[in-house]
């Protein structure tokens, strides 16, 4: 099992993720990326320009028998590099986060959470991207553990779906015991979080996130995720539109 994020190696909740898969007998590597590399998708993308990358061995707080590594690349190239061998043994599962914020709506087009688990399923492996809802301006610690514990219990689903299922996951940040009832959600058009472009002058522009009011689309991954529930999505990675593909072409 390959553990990664896109929140950066000394990201607690890349810590809890990886001390739930070897607490439950997972043979598990992790690697990540050695900075931040949130908003990154699926990209490619290494520190350098000359097709290598540096990987730094790491070992984590209470995990002395989990290989790790710091990696000077984005999540969507190192679950590439992991499936095709080069960390070692390929993943048959590939766990990416726990992310600090929800992962929701269409927006996930855009995340590096979602990103590295999208090319895991891809490249032959089974994928889990979680994210905890942590507000923009927390008053308490995430409860990282929360999150965790819903990843437990569904690996073994994960495990039992065919080669290529994606799973994305949102958890609210509140004690397990407050949790409700996890469900299936469709991907939201929109969230409480949305991103404001602001042209700060004629050579700058800013891109930031703001909260807005209103209502949420009932039945989707914000809306549940906004009443309590942990919301539980199947998404479909690249794939052909054959409705489309069925009319004719000009010419």
């Amino acid at each position: 099992m390959l553990v990664t994020n896109d929140d950066g190696i000394d990201s607690p909740g890349l810590l809890a993720l990886a001390r739930c898969a070897v607490d439950l007998g997972w043979t598990t590597l992790v690697a990540a990326p050695a900075a931040e590399a949130s908003g990154t998708s699926a990209g490619l993308t290494a520190a350098t320009d000359d097709r290598t990358f540096a990987v730094e061995r790491r070992t984590l707080d209470g995990l002395p028998g989990a290989p790790a590594y710091a990696v000077a690349a984005h999540p969507g190239l190192i679950a590439l590099t992991a499936c095709h061998g080069g960390f070692g043994d390929r993943p048959d599962l590939v766990l990416s986060g726990i992310n600090r914020g929800a992962n929701i709506g269409r927006a996930v087009l855009h995340s590096g959470t979602v990103g590295a688990a999208l090319t895991g399923s891809i490249n032959g492996a089974r994928a889990l991207a979680v994210s905890l809802d942590v507000p923009l301006d927390p008053t308490a610690p995430p409860n990282w553990g929360t999150a965790a514990s819903v990843v437990a219990g569904l690996l073994p689903l994960l495990a039992s779906l065919e080669v290529g299922a994606v799973l994305n996951v949102n958890v609210p940040d509140v004690p397990a015991d407050r949790l409700l009832p996890a469900r299936w959600a469709r991907l939201a058009s929109y969230g409480r979080v949305r991103s404001k472009v602001t042209q700060v002058d004629d050579g700058t522009i800013e891109v930031g996130n703001v909260v807005v009011d209103g209502d949420l689309e009932p039945g989707t991954d914000a809306d549940l995720l906004g009443r309590g529930h942990v919301t539980v999505t199947a998404l479909r990675s690249v794939h052909e539109d054959d409705a489309l593909m069925d009319g004719e072409l000009p010419g």
